[in-house]
């Protein structure tokens, strides 16, 4: 953990003893956002996991989709499952404005990537891009307010405007699969030269990662050696 990231982690943690907050779960008195029981009951993501798509695999290795059909990111990296109460907080910050849980999922992505030995496979930190639409919807893009103090922490640049989103068709969620991937087909643009760059991706939830995997193929069209997912939930087949 860096030094920067100490200081202020307690700084805050001593602000919050002062002004009391209540559980952003179980609505209990806390001095974290969470309160330690509904911290320990997390749905942590564990076991075997794809080392690419972060789904569950035998001992670590590639699933067989990721097999039969490399995608164009190089690894996935996943805190929790997308499921109560994870679902709950993601939509409290996307659609209730609960701006400081952002930092709590930065705080859980550094502590996820710390745990695995670091940052080696990344040199820069870049949010996935929100619609012009979406932005004005919300005021934020809740990506961009992840990522912020995740490369913070990290101590690595943040390319917060590198790319945009330029074409914002049907929410992928009411999509199957295929025509997720054509939904979202030449929806972003990049404007920089990543020549040789090893990028981290933040997204909140990976769901079928076709979004993810579209941006992925254009920052490896403008030359990035490398790309990596850091999403805060995956969502898991039923």
């Amino acid at each position: 953990m860096s030094i920067y990231r100490t200081v202020t982690q307690t700084a805050a943690r001593a602000l919050i003893r002062l002004l009391p907050q209540d559980c952003a779960v179980c609505g209990q008195e806390s001095e974290e956002k969470l309160c330690a029981a509904c911290a320990a009951d997390l749905p942590r993501l564990t076991g075997p996991l794809c080392p690419v798509c972060a789904l569950p695999a035998a001992r670590d290795t590639l699933c067989g989709a990721c097999q039969s059909a490399p995608p164009h990111f190089d690894a996935t990296v996943a805190v929790f499952r997308y499921a109560f109460p994870i679902e709950h907080l993601v939509q409290a910050l996307k659609y209730r404005h609960r701006l400081p849980l952002a930092e709590w999922f930065a705080d859980s992505l550094a502590d996820a990537l710390t745990a695995r030995g670091g940052t080696p496979g990344v040199d820069c930190v870049m949010p996935l891009p929100l619609s012009p639409r979406r932005i004005g919807e919300r005021g934020f893009n809740q990506a961009q307010e992840i990522a912020r103090p995740l490369a913070r922490a990290l101590g690595l640049p943040l390319l917060a405007d590198a790319c945009r989103r330029v074409h914002d068709g049907a929410p992928q969620a009411s999509l199957p699969w295929k025509a997720r991937q054509a939904n979202i087909r030449h929806a972003f643009e990049c404007r920089a030269d990543l020549a040789g760059r090893r990028v981290a991706v933040v997204d909140d939830v990976m769901t079928t990662g076709a979004t993810l995997n579209e941006f992925a193929r254009l920052l490896k069209q403008h030359g990035a050696a490398r790309v990596e997912n850091w999403v805060v939930a995956r969502t898991l087949p039923d």
